[in-house]
C-alpha cells in the first residue's frame, strides 16, 4: 500500500482537536511559567502574634528525626507562641525516645488499618482541637526536613495578611550528592517559582507540597481535614479550593527536604505520588470542570487543569513520540500525518523550554552553580521519565496501601546554611 496515497481524513479528525488542546494548554504553561519570573506581591511585615503547633508525622524516623527536633526548637520566632509535636506513627524504632530527648511533645499511634501520614494527621488533629492550650494555626513537615530559621516569622506575615492555607518553598537537603538527587531538586526548584510563585502572582491557588505546608486551625475545624490518600496534601488543597479556600505561596518561608538518592529510589516515591494524582483525577476532575464552568471562575479553571494532570501527562507523552519522529525521521519515512500535524513544533517548543527554566531558575534564586553540570545532560531525562510512570499508574488501581521512605542519612542545619552555592 502507497502510504502517501492512503486516507489519513480519520485520524485527523481525531488529531486537529488534540493538536488545539495541547497547544492551548502548552501556551497556558508558558503564561503561567513567565508570570513566575517576577515577584510583585511581597506579603506585609507583622509581628510575631500567631500561635502555632509544628506537627511532625514520624514512622521510623529515629536517625534523623533529632536533628529537625532541635531545628525546630531554635527557630527565631517567640518560644511561647509555638509548640513542636511529634506524632510517632506505628513506630518500632526508637523515634519516639529520640523526639522526647531532643524536646517534643511525643504522641504515640498504633493503628494497623490506617497508614500513612494522612490518617496520622486526622488522628492528631482531633487531639489538638481538645488541647487547653490554642493555637490559630498548624505547620506540617516531614521529619526528614530541615527548616529556615525565619520560617515562622514569614508564615507569621502570611496569616496576619488573611491567608488560610500556606505552602513554603521546598528546597533540597542533599541537591548535590547524585545527579538524581540533583535533578529531582531542580523538579522541585522549577515547580516552586514556574508554578507556585507565578499562581501566586497571578492570584491563582498554588497547592500544598506535603511539607513547610500552614493551615488555619478555623479552616481545618470548618471544613475537617479527610485527605488520606497517597497525596493528602494536594487532596486537601482541592477540597479546600472547591469550598472557596484557596492556597498561598510564602517564597520567602523555605524548607529543606531529604531527595532520594538513587533513580530506582526516585521511581518508587513518584510512582506513589502519580498513583495518588491518578486517583484524585478520578475523584476531582468533574467536579472542577463542572464548577468553574458554572462559576466562570478561571481560579477553578485553573484547578480543573491541574486535576487533569495526569492525562495531560499522558497526552505529551503521545505528542513527544510522535513530535520525535516527525523531527527525526528521515525524509522518506514522512506520511501525511507528518506532514500535516504540528506536534514536530509543538514538541520542538516544549522541550526547548524544559531546559531553559533551570537556568532561569537556577539564575533568579540563585541556586547551587554546581547543578548546572547535570542539568542540560539529566534533568531532561528524569523530567520525560514521568511519562512512563504515568502510564503504568494510569490504569491501575490507586487504593494501595502507603510505603515508607527509608531514610539513611543525617544532615543538620549547620550543613545546610554553610553548603557552598
Amino acid at each position: 500500500m502507497n502510504l502517501h496515497n492512503f486516507s489519513y481524513l480519520p485520524l485527523d479528525i481525531i488529531m486537529l482537536p488534540c493538536q488545539i488542546i495541547f497547544s492551548l494548554v502548552a501556551m497556558y504553561f508558558f503564561i503561567l511559567g513567565m508570570a513566575g519570573l517576577v515577584r510583585y506581591r511581597a506579603p506585609q511585615v507583622h509581628e510575631p502574634q500567631k500561635k502555632l503547633a509544628i506537627i511532625v508525622p514520624a514512622h521510623n524516623e529515629e536517625v534523623v528525626i533529632g536533628s529537625l527536633v532541635d531545628n525546630l526548637t531554635s527557630l527565631d520566632y517567640p518560644k511561647e507562641l509555638y509548640d513542636v509535636f511529634v506524632i510517632a506513627d506505628n513506630s518500632d524504632d526508637n523515634t519516639a525516645t529520640v523526639a522526647r530527648a531532643h524536646g517534643a511533645s511525643v504522641y504515640e499511634r498504633t493503628n494497623s488499618e490506617q497508614r500513612g501520614k494522612g490518617f496520622a494527621l486526622e488522628w492528631f488533629f482531633a487531639k489538638l482541637y481538645n488541647m487547653p492550650k490554642k493555637y490559630d494555626a498548624v505547620v506540617v513537615f516531614d521529619a526528614d526536613n530541615l527548616v529556615h530559621s525565619q520560617f515562622l516569622k514569614h508564615m507569621n506575615n502570611h496569616l496576619c495578611n488573611g491567608s488560610k492555607i500556606v505552602q513554603g518553598y521546598i528546597d533540597a537537603k542533599n541537591p548535590l550528592d547524585t545527579w538524581v538527587t540533583s535533578a529531582f531538586a531542580m523538579s522541585f526548584w522549577v515547580a516552586n517559582r514556574m508554578l507556585q510563585l507565578a499562581r501566586y502572582n497571578l492570584g491563582l491557588s498554588s497547592y500544598l507540597g506535603g511539607t513547610g505546608m500552614v493551615i488555619s486551625l478555623d479552616v481545618l475545624r470548618k471544613i475537617g481535614w479527610g485527605a488520606t490518600s497517597l497525596t493528602e496534601d494536594l487532596e486537601f488543597s482541592f477540597k479546600a479550593l472547591l469550598l472557596g479556600y484557596k492556597t498561598s505561596w510564602a517564597h520567602e518561608a523555605k524548607v529543606y527536604d531529604e531527595k532520594p538518592l538513587t533513580f530506582n529510589q526516585a521511581w518508587k516515591q513518584r510512582k506513589r505520588w502519580a498513583l495518588g494524582h491518578v486517583e484524585l483525577f478520578r475523584k476531582y476532575s468533574m467536579k472542577f470542570i463542572k464548577e468553574a464552568f458554572c462559576k466562570k471562575s478561571i481560579t477553578l479553571l485553573d484547578g480543573a487543569i491541574q486535576t487533569l494532570q495526569p492525562l495531560l501527562v499522558i497526552i505529551v507523552g503521545i505528542f513527544t513520540a510522535i513530535g520525535f519522529i516527525g523531527t527525526y525521521a528521515p525524509v522518506d519515512m514522512y506520511t501525511p500525518i507528518f506532514k500535516h500535524l504540528w506536534p514536530p513544533l509543538l514538541w520542538s517548543l516544549v522541550s526547548t523550554l524544559q531546559i531553559i527554566y533551570p537556568f532561569l531558575v537556577i539564575w533568579f534564586d540563585k541556586l547551587p552553580r554546581k547543578a548546572i553540570k547535570w542539568t542540560v545532560a539529566h534533568y531532561p531525562i528524569f523530567v520525560y521519565s514521568w511519562i512512563p510512570i504515568m502510564c503504568i499508574c494510569f490504569f491501575k488501581k490507586t487504593n494501595v496501601s502507603w510505603s515508607h521512605t527509608l531514610h539513611t542519612r543525617n544532615i543538620s542545619y549547620a550543613d545546610i546554611t554553610t553548603r557552598d552555592r
